[in-house]
């Protein structure tokens, strides 16, 4: 994202949603001399597209695609790459290098507080959804074995956006800023998640159910990959009739029925006796959709009427975003002291030390004792980095700086020849929960060094 941004994807960039990261890692890249750019803007240009959000869907698919830092190789074989990123390879020696020469481990590191503020918002309202979710379905977990379900939060794209991939064992969610979390669509998502094995499993049975396709045909609102996949219009239906009984919704089946969701009622009328009964969706899919009578949908489907564009469907409200948070106190201090780290290691230090007089949280403590012994390293002073570093994982840290910590004390045993210690403290980051992907990556290349 930081490399298309540099190179032209300018999409929404004057919309008060955008992330306040979008811009300032746009500046820190200005700064920089990057000789790969002209070839990255270049490719962009090439793959231009003249919808915004198509333009950002490439990538998107181009990232899940990938294997990432530092080599960006594609991960897929050769039939399961996606269509949109067949064409995309020479993108993977370019990343290679713009994520080198910009120096985007440096910028992802620093952007983590930001990072955490998106977090944040979406953490607890959808633990509430999946939770939801979860007991109307009456599934454990997740409700599919072998599989994920993930959700990435991209500050860095254009705002208002959210997009889905299904790769294999894999359901991605990328969603990027917004007024409001986009709590519904991920929601959605997860029910698509669900369900959608179960319309795979019994697609004999939905089979035979799907003359009533034909009343799709007549909702010209109704987008084409529904009216051209029976199973993923069934999907759908289902969908938006657990959508209106979780909303305590019921007009939300009428619209949805015109809209061209031709088996929404028929759903909406059996969840209340799927409910009574015992077993969970996972088992009364089959009778509930063997159920299914052609006759009777028909008559019902006869006398719908269906939107003939999809702008007849209402108006979707946005409210205006709320105030990004501004760091003050000891957490300003600390973001200062994290920029002079780059220029200048005394002023940085001053920095580290007068937060520690500004707060009694443990955390910010943390983050301050990792600063301190970071610029002891760098000031060629094991014994005192080593100290810093142990005060740092006393100090209840973020798992981010804890991660990164382990790794220091990894690489400060290894130096002094301690390779048994040095293992350990490695691999306790690469199983921190929480670790960022290039603490666990420092992890890994610091016991292949140490294995040697």
């Amino acid at each position: 994202m930081a490399a298309i941004n540099a190179a032209g994807y300018d999409a929404d960039l004057a919309s008060p949603n955008n992330s306040p990261l979008r811009n300032a890692i746009r500046a820190e890249i200005a700064k920089k001399n990057i000789p790969s750019l002209p070839a990255i803007k270049e490719f962009v240009a090439k793959h231009h597209r003249s919808k915004d959000t198509q333009e950002l869907s490439q990538y998107i698919s181009f990232a899940l695609t990938v294997s990432g830092p530092p080599d960006f190789a594609i991960k897929m074989r050769d039939v399961d790459v996606p269509p949109d990123v067949s064409g995309m390879t020479e993108f993977c020696s370019l990343m290679a290098a713009f994520y080198k020469e910009a120096d985007i481990e440096d910028l992802w590191r620093r952007s983590q507080p930001g990072i955490e503020q998106y977090i944040a918002r979406y953490h607890q309202p959808v633990s509430d959804s999946v939770l939801q979710v979860n007991a109307l379905l009456r599934q454990q977990t997740s409700g599919v074995r072998n599989s994920l379900f993930q959700i990435f939060v991209e500050p860095q794209a254009a705002p208002n956006q959210i997009q889905t991939r299904s790769y294999g064992p894999k359901y991605t969610v990328v969603v990027s800023p917004s007024a409001e979390p986009r709590i519904f669509d991920i929601r959605h998502a997860y029910l698509h998640y669900s369900l959608e094995p179960l319309a795979t499993r019994y697609q004999e049975i939905l089979g035979r159910k799907k003359g009533l396709n034909d009343h799709a045909m007549r909702a010209q609102g109704l987008e084409d990959s529904y009216k051209e996949d029976f199973l993923l219009l069934t999907t759908e239906s289902l969908i938006k009739a657990i959508e209106a009984r979780l909303d305590k919704n019921p007009a939300g089946v009428q619209e949805a029925m015109r809209q061209g969701f031709i088996l929404t009622a028929y759903f909406a009328e059996q969840l209340p006796v799927y409910e009574k009964q015992e077993q969970s969706m996972n088992f009364y899919y089959s009778e509930m959709v063997s159920a299914i009578e052609l006759a009777k949908e028909d008559a019902r489907l006869s006398k719908v009427d269906f939107y003939k564009t999809a702008s007849e469907r209402p108006a979707i409200k946005t409210e205006p975003p709320p105030p990004e948070p501004v760091l003050t106190g000891a957490a300003k201090t600390l973001a200062d002291a994290e920029e002079l780290y780059k220029t200048d290691l005394d002023k940085a230090k001053a920095k580290f030390l007068t937060a520690l007089e500004q707060t009694d949280q443990k955390p910010l403590h943390a983050a301050s004792y990792y600063g301190l012994a970071r610029i002891a390293a760098r000031q060629k002073d094991p014994e005192t980095a080593q100290r810093l570093f142990e005060k740092t994982l006393e100090l209840e840290p973020e798992p981010w700086v804890k991660g990164w910590t382990l790794v220091y004390l990894g690489r400060l045993s290894m130096a002094s020849g301690d390779g048994p210690q040095a293992t350990k403290y490695f691999q306790s980051a690469i199983d921190l929960k929480g670790a960022s992907d290039e603490a666990r990556k420092a992890a890994q290349l610091g016991v292949q060094q140490v294995s040697k």
